[in-house]
């Protein structure tokens, strides 16, 4: 499929919802499977582990809790960043919790976790950007868990290459770090971060042979064509994985959603995606870095056997 060629199937898809005050109903969401939803939040809460599912207020939650699965959160509840699309706490970091990768360790056993997503805060803070801290929960989650596959969704540690190297040595199945929009937003979206220096990231994972993974959101005032771009660097860096969403505004201090896109034009931005060479494209209004992500890691196995 071509640039124009997608361009085109855009403009022919349903009109986007461009009225905000209300959701469509292709995003309302399930509630939760009672029993597994407690038990879930139970052992989360029981082990004072963090999960994005909370922090961020993810739409998905009721549906991974009920599953039993989660996301978990390192290195404390407050990001050093204020990103102004994101739920997770701002301030002052607390100090790193040197028993925190036992207990996600413990939590992920617990739940009987075949596919186990770490991610974390911001923290530059920190010399290493938390990498080590990276680093030494994925090995207290293979120690405890040694059938599960493990994820990482990292920050861009300030572009330091020597912290980045600490994460990939320990080669995680999947190395995620998201994109989270087009260039032209960064200012306004993510000012604290750098478009060139997230792709490097994905670059340089891409170069020690990893699986790798990147994410963004439609309706933050990006245009279609600008999400096309998108995903053609994404395809050019060499990665295989790929997950586009619905920004949904967590509350009045956060960005206005500028768009509800509609189902269709999701099916499109995938369909580019794969057409580049992009194995694994992810694209739905309620999907989210992590949503389903063991699934996606089994279905790009999969294709590479057949």
């Amino acid at each position: 499929m071509t640039y124009e060629e997608a361009l085109q199937q855009l403009a022919a898809s349903p009109e986007d919802l461009r009225d905000t005050r209300r959701l469509p109903p292709w995003l309302r969401t399930n509630l939760p499977r009672q029993h597994q939803f407690a038990r879930t939040l139970r052992t989360v809460e029981d082990l004072a582990v963090g999960t994005v599912c909370q922090a961020a207020r993810c739409p998905n939650i009721f549906e991974c809790f009920g599953c039993g699965l989660g996301t978990f959160l390192i290195l404390g509840p407050r990001c050093s960043r204020h990103c102004r699309f994101c739920n997770v706490l701002g301030g002052s970091p607390a100090p790193v919790d040197p028993d925190e990768p036992r207990r996600v360790a413990e939590a992920a056993a617990r739940l009987g976790l075949r596919h186990v997503v770490i991610t974390s805060v911001t923290r530059d803070d920190l010399p290493d950007g938390g990498a080590g801290h990276f680093g030494r929960t994925m090995e207290a989650v293979r120690q405890a868990c040694p059938q599960a596959t493990v994820e990482v969704l990292v920050p861009d540690f300030l572009g330091d290459r020597a912290a980045l190297e600490v994460v990939l040595a320990a080669r995680p199945d999947v190395f995620n770090h998201n994109l989270e929009t087009v260039p032209r937003l960064y200012p306004q979206v993510r000012p604290q971060a750098d478009w060139q220096r997230s792709l490097q990231v994905l670059a340089d994972a891409v170069a020690r042979g990893l699986v790798v993974k990147t994410g963004m959101m439609v309706g933050l005032g990006e245009e279609d064509g600008e999400v096309l771009e998108v995903i053609e660097q994404v395809a050019e860096v060499g990665c295989p994985m790929m997950t586009i969403g619905q920004y949904l505004r967590p509350s009045r201090q956060h960005l206005p959603v500028a768009r509800y896109v509609h189902p269709q034009r999701f099916a499109v931005y995938a369909a580019y995606g794969q057409s580049l060479g992009i194995r694994s494209m992810a694209c739905a209004p309620l999907v989210r870095s992590s949503y389903h992500a063991g699934e996606g890691l089994a279905g790009l196995a999969h294709q590479e056997g057949d």
